[in-house]
């Protein structure tokens, strides 16, 4: 990997962030999920929204489980739990514990809560100010050498946080969400020594200090308030953020929207007395700022009891069960292993997940099936490939799927997927969007390169995501790795704010990625038949690390039609292992030497 070291504290506009990313080795195997405190949540289980009155029927609310730990301002310990929870998954990439940390609305004073693998912390107020913490919520990298680029599958959400030295340290990669945050103070996105670091993703938050990436080479901010933005390296996207620095594209590299096209927030669970609610945001259009700012969020609030409390030992047919009842899923933390798809077929349903609960198709499934229908939430969970191969891991509406769903879309959110790494996994495509008007706000779709089950054809995965439906919307978008295109879109109408991809590295010569009379598949391929498209801040790596030779024509392709237009682009060779021709079609400079500098174009056509 180049060795070339990183910007250092303070460095307003730093160098170009000269690395990319992982070591290609497997990682030390998980630390037992054995000996953690059973603290379970428990919920009034109120009687399910149109589930039947017969002997069988599944029930709704419940305990929500042993992996699940909540606590509130005069639990004994609090600190000790946490710490607990953190040597187990500091280093559990790809171990078997799912944690979900909730604290109920109070304060909380000397709390340093350091979040590993497969954790996840959310207050339970209505509003991030209701639950307050004097102390941090931290990710850092002293488990992998002050290297941050894989700090995977985290979240924080829904707290106030009074940072002990005034910043708050976040130095995540992908899949680490921080939502419905408030930081009184600085947030500090780069690991201690400013190491390398490639995230990430802000929503729904407002840190009234300073952010600073530092280190990090490119970073998603969407309806936000920020007190102000210290530097960038790559690409640095904000759409519908107060205080986010003007349009500069490419020095320094921001790309600056004013508002948000249409954004839904993620649903998220909170107490009202004692009882458990899922809250469900309203869609805004043309969004800035966040949801919670003047009081109360917009949205409609659901008891718990009308969701069936699932636990991973629950089968798909358990789970298809509830969903035919009527209710919706909250998914309590822990590995799902399918023999059939979970289908959705009812408008408005929610498929919520706590703590990273992961599903695992058999026998060449799918996940997940959505109807094309209103309103579903789809949010907070992982799928992972199973080891025989699956023609799709996630369908949202079926093939032909035709309705208007404009007033009421399905929405996608924090819902990772990941083909090898944890073991053997294959799938043809990864994520499939037939319905029109969907919103994919926050996904990493991920075919490893590092883990257990990793190869060139061991973990094939030639799509990763496929757009088919109109007017689909993408805000922060993360597909890394497959084989052939990483993001198709044949849908028309369709819009990205924020695309962040790195091509295969393991590619074994030329002739394995040539697409016809092309040299390598775009990492963003919108079809010939397509008229209108619109893209903002899209970034494109390439680390051809078994065979440097390899060439790409371009790191994207489109028609070039007056109404598919594109804004902010940029391709990089990492350390000169491959090189672009272009940045899209024939337009752009090519990357050259081993200097890691991108190519970029700011409008095409």
């Amino acid at each position: 990997m180049p060795t070339t070291p990183p910007p250092t504290e303070g460095a307003a506009d730093g160098p170009s962030h000269p690395s990319r990313r992982r070591v290609l080795t497997a990682l030390a195997a998980a630390v037992p999920a054995a000996g953690l405190p059973a603290l379970s949540a428990r919920a009034a289980a109120a009687p399910a929204a149109h589930r039947p009155a017969t002997a069988d029927a599944l029930p709704g609310g419940g305990d929500l489980g042993p992996n699940v730990l909540v606590f509130d301002p005069g639990t004994p310990d609090i600190q000790g739990k946490l710490d607990q929870i953190f040597k187990q998954q500091e280093s559990a990439q790809f171990g078997p514990g799912r944690y979900a940390l909730l604290f109920k609305p109070g304060t909380y004073n000397g709390l340093n809560a350091q979040l590993g693998f497969y954790t996840s912390i959310a207050g339970l107020g209505l509003s991030p100010d209701d639950t307050t913490i004097n102390g941090d919520v931290t990710v850092d990298a002293g488990w992998f050498n002050g290297n941050a680029t894989q700090n995977f599958w985290r979240s924080a959400e829904n707290l106030a946080l009074n940072p002990v030295n005034g910043t708050n340290r976040w130095a995540v990669a992908q899949a680490a969400p921080f939502r419905r945050m408030h930081v009184k103070g600085g947030l500090n996105l780069a690991p201690n020594g400013y190491g390398w670091a490639s995230g990430g993703y802000i929503a729904d938050s407002r840190i009234d200090g300073t952010v600073g990436p530092y280190s990090q080479q490119q970073w998603y901010t969407r309806d936000s308030s920020v007190g102000g933005w210290n530097n960038a390296v790559w690409n640095m996207v904000f759409s519908g953020v107060t205080g986010a620095p003007g349009q500069t594209f490419p020095d320094p590299p921001y790309t600056t929207l004013d508002t948000t096209p249409v954004s839904r927030e993620k649903p998220f669970l909170h107490l009202q007395g004692g009882d458990y609610r899922v809250f469900l945001p309203e869609l805004r259009v043309n969004a800035r700022g966040t949801t919670w700012g003047n009081g109360t969020p917009r949205g409609e609030s659901v008891p718990l009891g009308q969701f069936y409390v699932a636990r991973p030992g629950n089968d798909a047919a358990t789970l298809n069960a509830a969903l035919a009842q009527g209710l919706n899923l909250l998914l309590t933390p822990g590995i799902y292993h399918l023999d059939r798809p979970i289908a959705v077929q009812r408008a408005g349903t929610v498929v919520l997940g706590l703590g990273y609960a992961t599903l695992v198709p058999g026998n060449g499934v799918t996940a997940l099936k959505v109807a094309d229908v209103d309103g579903v939430r789809l949010a907070g969970f992982l799928i992972d490939a199973g080891p025989v191969n699956s023609a799709t891991l996630l369908e949202v509406g079926p093939a032909g799927a035709s309705a208007n769903h404009a007033a009421n879309p399905t929405t996608v959110q924090d819902v990772f997927i990941r083909i090898g790494g944890a073991g053997p996994g294959l799938a043809t495509t990864s994520m499939v969007i037939n319905s029109n008007h969907t919103i994919v706000d926050h996904t990493w779709v991920w075919r490893a390169d590092h883990g257990d089950g990793v190869g060139w054809e061991t973990n094939r995965a030639d799509y990763g995501v496929r757009v088919n439906g109109a007017d689909v919307l993408a805000t922060g978008l993360f597909v890394e790795h497959f084989n052939k295109y990483d993001v198709e879109w044949r849908g028309e109408r369709g819009r990205t704010v924020f695309f962040q991809n790195e091509k295969a590295y393991d590619a074994p010569n030329q002739a394995a990625v040539q697409n016809g009379g092309t040299k390598g598949f775009a990492a963003y391929k919108v079809a010939d038949t397509v008229t209108t498209h619109e893209g903002w801040g899209l970034g494109s790596y390439c680390y051809y690390n078994v065979d440097p030779t390899i060439r790409q024509d371009h790191g994207f392709e489109a028609p070039n039609k007056p109404g598919v237009k594109f804004h902010d682009l940029l391709v990089v060779s990492l350390g000169g292992k491959g090189q672009y021709e272009h940045v899209i079609n024939n337009t752009g400079a090519p990357t050259s030497g081993t200097s890691t500098v991108p190519s970029t174009v700011v409008s095409y056509p």
